[in-house]
């Protein structure tokens, strides 16, 4: 296991390297979960692409922190890491307040980013209502209370039987997460807006989303797409809110014939490094 001192605290990550020509992919997950959502992906990637994948603060193994936090104290955390690993040009690629991280790292650091990958995320997710309601009944009643809530917007119906047990095991990741963490990135979600942002993006950008997205609908990933100039967007079919759980294969080959054209067309990456 990997991990840094970064911003003040630890931060849990892997990377897993390439030849020294091959782009790197960053990998940013989204509300409670951690980085082993990405794992079907990383796997059909990995060796043609470095790959650099963490905890955001406050899940999996990195540490909490202050809470509650701003999407800045996401973005500064990552900014950190790639500064750590000598990283730069990179494709990032977010779901969710990952993707919400992902714009808030180009708009901060433009320097850092190649390309910009936004899996059902959106330049705005939900209102305060929505999120005030959910962070009192997490600190009043616990990450279980609101689960199957959850559940039912991050998978399909299918993926959600009880026979299925990768259904039970990211239930558990969900329940498992720090009250702390969690909900002091709802209040950071709850208080994100990239709209006017979205507007200055000015490298290759592709919004995903799967078809039955439940937290960020395909209409709001599409809102986004259209604030974003030349923007591509595409929808998966028969996936939920974490299609790299449950379409990693199509996920990954979106991600791969976006990679391959809008590298080509940007040309080879100038100082793509990292330790």
């Amino acid at each position: 296991m990997q991990f840094a001192r970064i911003n003040g605290i630890t931060l849990h990550y892997q990377i897993i390297g390439a030849p020294a020509e091959k782009p790197v992919i960053v990998f940013a997950n989204s509300l409670g979960t951690d980085f082993r959502i990405w794992r079907d992906v990383i796997v059909r990637l990995a060796g043609d692409f470095a790959i650099l994948t963490y905890d955001k603060r406050g899940h999996g193994l990195s540490d909490i922190g202050n809470a509650p936090y701003s999407i800045e104290d996401h973005v500064g955390d990552l900014i950190g890491l790639l500064d750590h690993l000598s990283v730069r040009d990179a494709v990032i690629c977010g779901l969710s307040v990952g993707g919400m991280i992902a714009q808030g790292l180009y708009a901060r650091r433009p320097d850092l980013v190649r390309a910009l990958i936004l899996c059902d995320t959106g330049h705005k997710i939900g209102t305060a209502d929505i999120w005030n309601t959910r962070i009192t009944a997490v600190e009043e009643k616990g990450i279980e209370s609101i689960a199957d809530g959850v559940l039912e917007r991050w998978f399909t119906p299918s993926f959600r039987s009880e026979a299925n047990p990768a259904f039970k095991g990211y239930r558990n990741m969900l329940i498992r997460q720090p009250v702390a963490g969690y909900t002091g990135t709802c209040a950071a979600v709850r208080d994100a807006d990239y709209t006017e942002a979205a507007g200055r993006i000015a490298v290759p950008t592709i919004c995903i989303v799967g078809d039955q997205d439940g937290s960020t609908p395909p209409d709001l990933v599409l809102e986004l797409a259209k604030l974003i100039p030349r923007a591509r967007y595409e929808v998966i079919a028969n996936a939920g809110h974490i299609p790299c759980v449950e379409q990693p294969e199509a996920l990954t080959a979106i991600i791969r014939a976006f990679l391959a054209q809008s590298l080509e067309e940007e040309g080879p990456i100038a100082g793509g490094s990292r330790q």
